[in-house]
């Protein structure tokens, strides 16, 4: 049986442009050639298809073309990528058969200019198109560094520009936005110097490091006899800042190599300063949307800096269904869970389909790879459409392939691809226009923090289960590779359209990426210190607009007049505790009062040095309410959080030094209590 490319039920990989500018010159990459990967007699009936497709692509690859050829393309032999030729079969079949409903995202060119307008939206400054002074926009340009800075000028300066030619209304000059005489930046165009994460410099205090590893993750398909080159990484400094500026002459390496074998990848070390790490669900969401503000900004920085174009779609309607389990867009679905589990942040069928395959299919051979029976796995799809939320359905007849299956294809059927639309194609730019391992992590770190919070969430889920699969790699034969090249067409690709040969080149390119994703996931979940610097001057400033404000008002003045005993107090953040007055006096410098409302002794002053930590807090809360909490309390893990002042809420990391957090913030309230799932 041969297999035949047709327009109708085809796939198309989604972020890859083909119009797209000239590679750098030597920045071609290539995959080392390695053995076949072993199949189980039960997928072996494709692979003279798959070898096909391989072939074809090969062959069509070494002809002379009008672009250049990106990094994927360069010499891929056929057996390497033969996993995922086969996925993208087992894909097509699946719509052809009518078991998968289409689901189109529309699009509408960009008018010149609109990018520009988007882009200051999306980055939270969407006063500079509409001319309003707000507090919001002020703060946030206030806290820039010299890249992010000229990020932002340079975008708004194209917008300008392309409302002058279209004789719109009058624009703000970009001198007025920035404060300058000039169209020169207003920061000094030297590196930016470490800055603490919670964005204050200590006078005469030198940063204390402390190396960790994430081994859980980093050590994930590695081969234990092999060396591993191992670096740094500092969140310190924002990345567009760090780095270094390469001669023009300069050319990336040439015939560097993506070697497949998973000891190849370096092993990062992460250093924890004093304030510890923070991660996404550390952060309050109003607090995280600032973070994706920042992040944005930096990414577009980082990018400019490396000479790269930050492309990004535009989706203009996405048709998706409202109820039901399968082709529904992540926040409409999350919104009915939530109404039977209250405060849920991954779909309930996904987290089933999860739980059915570790209970049951980590050990597997094949698992993920081999394809479950075409009909099982519809008729199961329409059985779970029906009595899933009525919990009649039986998980004891689904198989393990079958309940693969079952989770590539709600992947496949999100309206939105989980990695969202817009920026797929920055995902697909990070590997074939950056060379170093480290600059992609880094830009790959950023475009995690873009993610809408249940993309976000549910990709973490999704990585997790992956990080497991692999580390069974010796009873179910998957490692890093080729759970990359099965798991890279469900993610980077959608339906609507017939895929082209410079699309379906980029086949290599998304499988780096997946791989990637699961070996360095300890890592993107981890929010830069430097983005939280930032959100912390934001709230500050913030802050102080708020002041003056009410300073130059008039009625405000009055009521303080005639309510001169009373103190004006900021309004207090959500998640906050209120107790009695002699629980609220002054404290001296350097001590702090810990409220635990959940234990028998709700309150207790401590004082603070240069080396208590967090986790010696919760050690004495814990040893003096061993006794009188109830059991439920004393069974929760419970967590500092930091609550008010510069940052919404904060739960602390409990290797951080609390005077060094306590003087970062010292009006913050300081709580006891279970870290949020």
């Amino acid at each position: 049986m041969t297999m035949e490319m047709k327009d109708s039920g085809s796939v198309v990989l989604t972020a890859y442009h083909p119009h797209s500018p000239a590679r750098i010159p030597g920045m071609e990459q290539s995959f080392v050639q390695d053995a076949p990967a072993s199949h189980s007699p039960a997928s072996r009936k494709s692979l003279p298809r798959c070898r096909r497709i391989n072939r074809m692509l090969s062959n069509e690859s070494a002809s002379p073309s009008a672009f250049s050829r990106s990094n994927s393309q360069a010499s891929m032999d056929s057996t390497s990528m033969e996993d995922f030729w086969c996925e993208v079969e087992n894909i097509k079949e699946s719509s052809e058969d009518g078991s998968e409903e289409a689901t189109l995202l529309e699009f509408k060119p960009a008018d010149e200019g609109e990018l520009e307008a988007e882009w200051l939206q999306d980055v939270g400054l969407s006063t500079l198109i509409s001319g309003a002074e707000e507090e919001d926009g002020q703060a946030l340009l206030s806290t820039l560094t010299r890249t992010q800075a000229a990020a932002v000028q340079k975008r708004y300066n194209t917008y300008t520009q392309t409302l002058r030619k279209k004789n719109k209304h009058t624009v703000r000059d970009v001198r007025d936005i920035f404060g300058t005489s000039d169209s020169s930046l207003p920061f000094e165009t030297v590196p930016v110097s470490p800055v603490p994460s919670n964005g204050i410099q200590l006078p005469g205090q030198k940063p204390v490091w402390k190396s960790v590893t994430s081994n859980s993750c980093l050590d994930c398909g590695l081969d234990k006899g092999s060396p591993s080159i191992t670096e740094e990484l500092s969140y310190e400094v924002s990345f567009s800042e760090s780095i270094m500026i390469l001669p023009k002459t300069q050319e990336w390496p040439k015939n560097q190599r993506f070697k497949k074998e998973d000891s190849t990848l370096p092993k990062f070390i992460i250093r924890k300063s004093r304030f510890g790490l923070t991660e996404v669900g550390d952060l309050s969401p109003e607090d995280m949307k600032k973070i994706r503000y920042l992040s944005l900004i930096e990414l577009t920085a980082f990018y400019d800096a490396l000479g790269v174009e930050l492309k990004r779609n535009r989706a203009e309607r996405v048709r998706g269904r409202e109820n039901g389990l399968f082709g529904v867009p992540l926040t409409i679905l999350l919104e009915n869970d939530q109404k039977k589990v209250p405060g849920i942040k991954v779909p309930l069928i996904f987290q089933k389909l999860l739980r059915k395959l570790e209970e049951t299919g980590l050990e597997t051979e094949g698992i993920l790879r081999v394809p479950g029976s075409a009909s099982r796995v519809k008729n199961l799809h329409q059985e779970l459409e029906a009595k899933f939320y009525e919990d009649t359905f039986d998980w004891d007849q689904v198989r393990n392939n079958d309940a693969a299956g079952l989770l590539k294809m709600f992947i496949r059927e999100l309206p939105s691809p989980l990695f969202t639309i817009e920026y797929l194609p920055a995902f697909i730019t990070l590997v074939e226009k950056i060379s170093k391992i480290k600059l992609q992590l880094q830009a790959l770190h950023l475009l995690i923090m873009l993610l809408p919070e249940a993309n976000r969430d549910t990709a973490k889920a999704f990585l997790q289960f992956l990080k497991k699969v692999v580390a069974n790699e010796g009873k179910n034969k998957m490692n890093l590779w080729n759970v990359s090249m099965i798991v890279a067409p469900n993610l980077f690709i959608y339906k609507g359209k017939r895929a082209n040969q410079q699309e379906m080149q980029a086949a290599a390119t998304t499988a780096h990426i997946v791989r990637l994703l699961i070996r360095y996931q300890d890592i993107l979940w981890t929010v830069p210190s430097f983005l939280i610097s930032q959100v912390r001057k934001m709230n500050e400033a913030a802050m102080n607009n708020s002041k003056r404000q009410l300073m130059f008002d008039k009625g405000v003045r009055k009521l303080l007049r005639r309510k001169t005993i009373e103190r004006e107090r900021p309004e207090r953040p959500e998640g906050a505790v209120t107790f009695p007055p002699y629980l609220q006096s002054d404290i001296p410098e350097g001590v702090i009062r810990v409220y635990a409302p959940l234990h028998s002794k709700v309150s207790m002053a401590i004082q603070l040095n240069s080396q208590t930590k967090v986790k010696d807090i919760l050690a004495r809360f814990h040893c003096e309410n061993s006794r009188g909490s109830s059991q439920n309390v004393r069974g929760q893990i419970q967590s500092l959080h930091e609550i008010g002042g510069n940052i919404g809420q904060h739960c602390l990391d409990p290797d951080a030094y609390m005077l060094d957090v306590y003087r970062a913030n010292p009006q913050a309230e300081w709580v006891i209590k279970p870290k949020a799932s």
